[in-house]
């Protein structure tokens, strides 16, 4: 087999490949031995019938077809081992010549990664934020936990900020019910926000058994946009009771006796997550400073990929909350095509961070240990709900 590859680009070849048929012959059997199996013909068993019946009854072209169909793939991807090519993406090819008997030549055409000069690492700096762990974090990390362990408290008073209510709700268009819009005794934190623009406001200063109607913009389903009545009706009011910061509590809430210890804890946690935040803000620092002092060309064919792909994702989450884009976009108080244009820039960003973490790792001979890559394989197609060899 003889291959040449042509730069057209930094970031695209043109493999060309010529094979003769006597290299061929594998895949001639293996399209006999496939069309014989398919094919009834008198006098024969499947399986069993001769070449030259085949190509007299099939015709010679369609064995021909399944011969480039096979061999092509195959031999492009000994094409890019021998040329040590690094394919981004799926190739263009185009069957250039079908001599028969004598040659096959074609044609493939791929995107692939430009070549980087990466400069001496060990003379670049880049200045981080230091590693310090605040008392405030200190604190929110407790109230955090105090949260989780707090109590709800029936009150004799009205609604405020902060209080858990049991409500009763329904939202109607002109006079209609929505559909999914109704529901009982919903457990609801006063000052949320997270459920319905005015749905909040209205519930402040309401008591226990209290009734009340707002209108508000339904924002996903059917009849997003329009305007509702929304009524409610409130069931219960209660107060969260936080519990008090000491070693009772460090002991319910943590394995730990003393609050002292809980503290410490926490402040060795933060400290580990902060350590590895500077890592990485230092990562991100120096491939900033590589992608702007570097001259990196993408290749057209994996930004739009990428590009595709990020929309395609996206659509599919703004279906499943009934959304289109031009509504969420609207919510954003920004347009479709300033929102492409952001895209687009944080697909090229993306293309050229993995550009240059992969030249580095090249330059630095970093690779991944197999017993790591079956690992990380066998859990994202757990997750997936595939199978390890779909997966890989």
């Amino acid at each position: 087999m003889k291959t040449t590859v042509e730069p057209l680009s930094p970031t695209r070849v043109k493999l060309a490949v010529e094979m003769t048929f006597d290299e061929l012959k594998p895949a001639f059997d293996a399209a006999y031995k496939k069309i014989g199996a398919e094919v009834r013909i008198p006098g024969f068993r499947p399986g069993k019938v001769p070449a030259r019946i085949l190509d007299q009854r099939i015709g010679r072209p369609a064995i021909l077809d399944e011969v480039v169909s096979n061999a092509v793939p195959q031999a492009y991807g000994e094409a890019l081992q021998e040329n040590d090519v690094r394919p981004l993406g799926q190739p263009e090819i185009e069957v250039t010549k079908l001599e028969d008997g004598e040659t096959i030549t074609f044609t493939a055409e791929v995107d692939v990664r430009p070549t980087i000069e990466v400069p001496d690492l060990e003379s670049l700096a880049v200045t981080v934020d230091p590693v310090e762990v605040t008392e405030e974090e200190m604190d929110n990390q407790i109230n955090a936990l105090r949260d989780r362990f707090a109590m709800l408290t029936g009150v004799d008073r009205s609604a405020a900020t902060g209080d858990y209510v049991s409500l009763d709700l329904s939202a109607s268009v002109d006079g209609k019910e929505v559909e999914g819009g109704t529901t009982t005794g919903l457990s609801y934190e006063v000052g949320a926000g997270d459920l319905m623009v005015g749905l909040d406001e209205a519930l402040v200063g309401m008591d226990e058994a209290d009734t009340k109607t707002f209108q508000t913009q339904l924002a996903a389903g059917d009849q997003a946009g329009k305007t509702a009545d929304v009524e409610i009706t409130v069931r219960s009011v209660k107060e969260k009771q936080l519990p008090a910061v000491d070693d009772e509590f460090a002991s319910t809430a943590s394995e730990f006796d003393t609050l002292e210890e809980l503290r410490a804890d926490i402040r060795e946690r933060l400290t580990r997550t902060k350590r590895l935040q500077q890592g990485a803000s230092a990562r991100d620092k120096l491939v900033e400073h590589l992608i702007a002092s570097t001259d990196l060309p993408l290749p057209e064919g994996v930004v739009n990929g990428e590009l595709e792909w990020r929309k395609q994702a996206m659509t599919a989450e703004l279906d499943e909350a009934g959304m289109t884009l031009e509504s969420y976009l609207e919510g954003l108080d920004t347009t479709v095509e300033v929102h492409d244009n952001e895209l687009r820039n944080s697909v090229e960003q993306a293309v050229r961070t993995q550009f240059i973490l992969d030249a580095i790792a090249d330059q630095r001979e970093i690779g991944i240990e197999n017993d790591d890559l079956v690992t990380y394989i066998m859990s994202r197609a757990q997750r997936l709900g595939i199978s390890p060899d779909e997966y890989a």
